[in-house]
């Protein structure tokens, strides 16, 4: 009787509705999701997994109970609010249980005072966060062939991908030249078919291929004719991401008429599935996001790599570790998922990343051992060093330089920003015709509304047998990358040497008294850019990649957890692209790009991590991250630790010396993580003993999300067994645990520790003989010996008698002595 006053009540509120603009809000409501129902509801029996057991999407009680949920779903709103007064957008049944709804925020209000809704959140944006690597981090000789060679590597491992779609039709994913791929039993994932052509989006390689747009289109930000409505890829990024964790190997990428090399993914052999939530022009909506996640594990991914996160951390709950997209991805998690997500764009300034949980491998960006560097010879025989991908002018001439403002067609133009030379028709043919084009590099670059691309074509229309464009004035932080062009140019980056070249310009073009050109008189070449020069001071941590220390909540308190957790390639990275992406202007109608992000290295984690999967089946996503990192290294090639770089004061880039809030654990070895010797476990109860442990989480918060009653057993949030130690309020003394796992045959660890001087460390015991398959916990005591303001740095490392070496980090920052 109560439930029908409750709704004649609601019927009267819901046609005074609603003033102002509808919103998207994801709500949740009582009652547990497929994933941690554990029975007690008529008619409908358990369907909870076990951590790291996936959901069985063929079983009767699974679709039941979801159609049960879907249904609760729609009581709810029906009752509360007259039909054609909101739009339901999605029901989330596997990982979360609650749903998207589009209603006005009165109505937000109406929904979070109605019994049975737990929490009511506004939608927020997202951001994508944007050949040469199987070889530098020695998959084709160290790793491959452990799996059968490159053709196996990654076999019947699914990887799914919540991006801006994917082109089918790129060599990167065809299946023409390789052997045939057999049906996938685990995975059930739906293939979308083309609207137009009707031809399905999967071919063997690609299994899965759905889209995921209702936030965006009731937001209005979604426009069909260039976003699609469908799979396809209308950016770029998806494809990119793609390739570089599965990609074909051996594909050759060829730009311009010359081949850069053949690229390949992690796991050519792996499987993708494409789980499209990322547009062109607005990034993404998280709740598309969560229902592209919902969906990717309830079809049976393995692994999830996710090149995107939100704008900032979440507002709306009081810890960033517990909002709808990182509670969903603890879902996937509790199913055996194991997910990468790019840490940020937001370096080198620190507390930037966006990338918080502890079930989530965190990956930074590192520039590998490729650098691409050109060079103009002015006529006065002085060397302007640059970068340009791109072919020389003829060896043994040199040719006229002729700035882009003295050949001007009429001085109206100028409204046009002629000096860009992105124009043709603003400029005089017969004046650059043969000769080398000075352009300037304006704002409009950094904006995207000039490209390097249309300098190329406007020197190539005018028939300039080169271009030099010159940067006069840099903004901090501004990242210049090699473009590749099929006419000699190159990009002075260095202010000095631009004014070297202007100043040379100046005196060597004389002028009449108005300022016209009489003659022009200075000449130049232009240097080889096309081949790489590898660098043994690689890796280094990216200046644009950001940094920890990791935050607990909204007002930046920092957590006790390490972020990021591993440093991968992520600048420069050679990988498949679609002729309709716009993403990058330098690559608009290319089936390749060149691009940088940390969007870039968590594809590079996810096709290592499904190298690891295939090997050891049975692993836990916490043992699959605990391999990665724990067998990572923080020295470079030449055996010196680890550089990062970092902006001065006078806003030039510097290398400093990195950290673990830099690289997390070190940079990824795929060789090593096979066999890492021991590993740090941890499951689902473990994720929640350390949101119940963290202070200031509201425990009604964390069982909104899990559907769990809060255990402190943990003590505190530094006992989570992770493959690192972080405290960053460290008190006199205190003691950490660990538990590890022996994966290898039996085998004694002799352990150690270090530390910077500020914090005392030890470790209990010195040493200890594990079996194979059994575990032990030893304690790690950290003392303040003096307090200093910052974090003292240092690592506990296990060395095994049969050669494997485990390396973790510690991170202690004294408070009081």
């Amino acid at each position: 009787m109560r439930l029908l006053v409750f709704g004649c009540v609601l019927v009267v509120v819901s046609a005074l509705l609603v003033y102002g603009d509808a919103e998207i809000y994801i709500v949740t409501v009582e009652g547990e999701p497929i994933i941690s129902y554990t029975g007690g509801i008529d008619g409908f029996e358990a369907t909870a997994v076990e951590s790291d057991e996936k959901i069985d999407s063929e079983s009767e009680l699974v679709t039941s109970y979801a159609r049960h949920l879907e249904k609760k779903h729609d009581m709810l709103l029906g009752l509360l609010f007259e039909e054609g007064t909101y739009q339901k957008l999605y029901s989330y049944r596997h990982l979360i249980n609650g749903f998207a709804v589009h209603i006005s925020p009165e109505q937000a209000e109406t929904l979070r005072r109605a019994p049975g809704v737990k929490s009511v959140e506004r939608d927020w944006k997202v951001r994508k966060l944007t050949t040469h690597t199987p070889q530098f981090l020695g998959l084709p000789t160290g790793v491959w062939p452990t799996g059968g060679g490159f053709d196996r590597a990654g076999e019947n491992i699914v990887i799914g991908f919540v991006d801006s779609g994917i082109y089918p039709h790129h060599p990167s994913f065809a299946t023409h030249n390789a052997e045939p791929y057999g049906p996938v039993p685990k995975y059930r994932g739906k293939c979308e078919a083309d609207p137009d052509t009707k031809r399905s989006y999967c071919n063997g390689k690609i299994v899965g291929a759905q889209h995921f747009a209702q936030a965006a289109i009731a937001a209005g930000a979604f426009n069909p004719t260039i976003d699609f409505a469908s799979p396809l890829d209308g950016d770029g990024h998806g494809s990119h991401t793609a390739s570089i964790a599965a990609g074909n190997n051996g594909i050759p990428v060829r730009m311009h008429g010359h081949e850069f090399g053949r690229a390949s993914g992690m796991a050519p052999r792996a499987r993708i599935a494409v789980y499209k939530a990322l547009y062109r022009l607005f990034g993404g909506y998280v709740a598309d996001v969560v229902a592209a996640i919902d969906q990717a594990v309830y079809d049976g991914v393995d692994i999830l790599s996710l090149s995107v996160g939100p704008n900032s951390p979440p507002a709306a709950t009081r810890t960033s570790f517990l909002n709808p997209f990182d509670a969903t991805l603890l879902g996937a998690v509790k199913a055996g998922v194991f997910v990468a997500q790019a840490a940020g764009n937001g370096g080198p300034f620190p507390k930037t990343l966006i990338s918080y949980s502890p079930w989530i491998a965190s990956v930074a960006a590192a520039i590998d051992d490729r650098r691409y560097k050109n060079h103009l010879i002015l006529g006065n025989g002085k060397t302007l060093a640059g970068i340009g991908l791109s072919p020389s002018t003829h060896l043994n001439e040199t040719y006229t330089l002729v700035a882009a403002n003295d050949v001007l067609l009429d001085s109206s133009v100028m409204k046009y920003s002629p000096t860009d030379c992105q124009r043709p028709e603003l400029l005089n043919k017969n004046l650059i015709k043969g000769n080398i084009l000075l352009c300037g590099y304006s704002f409009n670059f950094v904006v995207g509304t000039a490209s390097i691309k249309r300098v190329s074509a406007t020197a190539k229309a005018l028939g300039a047998v080169g271009f030099v464009l010159c940067v006069e004035n840099v903004s901090p932080g501004t990242k210049f990358d090699p473009v590749p062009v099929g006419l000699p140019g190159i990009l002075i980056t260095d202010a000095s040497y631009s004014k070297d070249l202007i100043d040379y310009y100046n005196i060597t073009t004389p002028r009449d008294w108005t300022g016209r050109v009489k003659r022009f008189e200075g000449t130049g070449k232009i240097g080889d850019g096309l081949m790489p020069i590898l660098h043994k001071s690689a890796p280094q941590v990216a200046l644009f990649s950001a940094r920890g220390p990791n935050i607990k909540d909204f007002s930046f308190q920092e957590a006790d957890l390490l972020k990021p957790d591993i440093l991968a390639p992520g600048s420069l990275i050679w990988a498949a692209w679609c002729p309709n992406g716009t993403d990058e202007p330098n690559y608009v109608g290319e089936g390749f790009a060149m691009i940088s992000g940390t969007s870039m290295s968590a594809p590079h984690i996810a096709g290592i991590a499904a190298l690891i999967k295939q090997k050891h089946p049975h692993w836990s996503p916490a043992a699959i991250k605990s391999a990665l990192m724990t067998t990572s290294t923080t020295l470079d090639r030449a055996g010196n630790h680890l550089l990062a770089q970092q902006t001065s004061e006078s806003e030039a880039m510097k290398l400093v010396k990195a950290t673990p809030f830099d690289y997390g654990s070190g940079h990824v070895d795929p060789t090593a993580a096979l066999d890492p010797g021991l590993i740090f476990d941890a499951g689902y109860k473990d994720y929640l003993g350390f949101l119940c442990t963290t202070p200031g989480i509201d425990v009604h918060e964390i069982r909104n999300y899990t559907h769990t009653p809060c255990n402190t057993a943990m003590g505190k949030p530094s006992n989570l067994n992770t493959p690192s130690i972080t405290i960053s309020h460290l008190v006199r003394t205190q003691v950490v645990t660990r538990t590890v796992t022996n994966v290898a045959e039996e085998e004694t660890y002799v352990i150690t520790a270090r530390m910077e001087p500020a914090v005392a460390i030890e470790v209990n015991p010195p040493a200890m003989t594990i079996k194979a398959g059994a575990s032990r916990q030893f304690s790690v005591t950290l003392t303040v010996r003096s307090v200093t303001g910052t974090y003292s740095f240092g690592e506990v490392l296990m060395k095994g008698s049969r050669g494997h070496k485990v390396r973790i980090p510690v991170l202690a920052n004294g408070y009081r002595r």
